[in-house]
């Protein structure tokens, strides 16, 4: 800090005001362990968001004491002593998808009541980038990780030795908590509302597969199928890439067969938009001459024209029930058993699926 001497002669006589506010020192975690009348000890596990066994009323003095100093906890010191960074990392496969934002809100408002910083990594559905972000978790830059995983497998996540919670169903990693949407019963869903509307040849546009699943929706489409008794033709069912310009192109390559169906369901919104611009563009009306699906109801499926019908998923609850199970297992909680949760998801019927009878 300069001294008084130095300020004098800088700032004036006249800036009196402004060399208290240089010299005045930043208040310490002793300082508001001595307003709250706790020990610093005390007010340090407060500060720091320690699960352990604080009154109510001591905790709240703390934090009042630290409003009214206007303390701010200094990060790297108190991971240096806690060993924790409290930084946590998010990974994901594609950070254009608006899915991603809902589910990161609801991650972030949870982690942050407690102290914690969240990090996004995206992939961009690249596996060797997937691969460095997962070394820096063996670097102990994080304190843990939520991860949507791309080519990532159970056996990747047990060595980082880190608290880890995988937004994916739980058949492929059992030794984790995960927690994703019922996509088996989303898929049903959206195929029952095809069937049910009297659509009987249906086009089904898919992400590829690239790791091993005990479901996709591919699977669901075939099963409904047979269910229902109708014909599965391969031709009708694509693979292709997340985006809209894929989904552009196979509803394209879909209109252009000889018999071409009456309904599709892309496996999201993204697909679904491209699709229902490939229509469009074939001068194909919508729902009339071909019902279109989606999954995952973004903001810009209801702002499409006409508004897509889409299976919503519970996106911001996904995020906080995740970074809930992260908390404790950052915490020590005493859970013994990795938990498996599939919250369930909504159709939304909009314009753009009609009845075909």
């Amino acid at each position: 800090m300069l001294d008084k001497p130095v300020l004098l002669h800088y700032f004036g006589c006249n800036d009196i005001g402004l060399i208290v506010a240089v010299m005045k020192k930043q208040p310490t975690l002793r300082d508001v362990a001595q307003l709250a009348g706790v020990s610093k000890a005390t007010a340090a596990r407060v500060v720091s968001g320690s699960s352990d066994p604080i009154r109510e009323e001591t905790r709240e003095r703390v934090n009042a004491a630290v409003r009214q100093l206007g303390y701010e906890r200094h990060a790297i010191a108190g991971s240096l002593r806690s060993a924790r960074t409290f930084m946590i990392a998010l990974s994901i496969p594609d950070i254009t998808n608006p899915f991603w934002p809902e589910v990161a809100r609801g991650i972030q408002d949870t982690l942050e009541e407690s102290g914690y910083t969240v990090v996004m990594l995206n992939n961009d559905w690249n596996m060797e980038r997937e691969q460095t972000h997962l070394r820096r978790m063996g670097q102990k830059q994080f304190d843990g990780l939520i991860i949507n995983p791309t080519g990532t497998l159970n056996a990747d996540l047990t060595k980082l030795r880190l608290p880890v919670v995988v937004l994916s169903s739980g058949d492929s990693f059992p030794d984790f908590d995960t927690v994703a949407s019922d996509s088996a019963d989303a898929g049903r869903m959206a195929m029952e509302h095809l069937i049910g509307l009297g659509h009987r040849r249906i086009g089904l546009i898919s992400g590829q597969l690239r790791r091993r699943k005990s479901h996709t929706h591919r699977d669901t489409y075939v099963r409904l199928h047979r269910e229902h008794g109708l014909e599965v033709d391969p031709a009708l069912m694509i693979e292709t890439d997340f985006s809209q310009e894929s989904g552009y192109h196979a509803m394209k390559q879909i209109i252009a067969l000889p018999q071409p169906p009456t309904a599709v369901f892309a496996v999201n919104d993204i697909l679904a938009i491209g699709a229902l611009q490939a229509a469009q563009e074939a001068r194909l009306n919508v729902p009339d001459t071909i019902s279109i699906i989606g999954m995952d109801d973004i903001f810009a499926a209801a702002t499409t024209y006409p508004p897509l019908t889409t299976i919503a998923k519970p996106k911001y609850d996904i995020g906080l029930t995740a970074a809930t199970f992260l908390l404790e297992r950052i915490n020590g909680a005493s859970v013994a058993e990795p938990r498996h949760i599939l919250l369930p998801c909504t159709l939304i019927h909009r314009s753009s699926t009609t009845a075909r009878f």
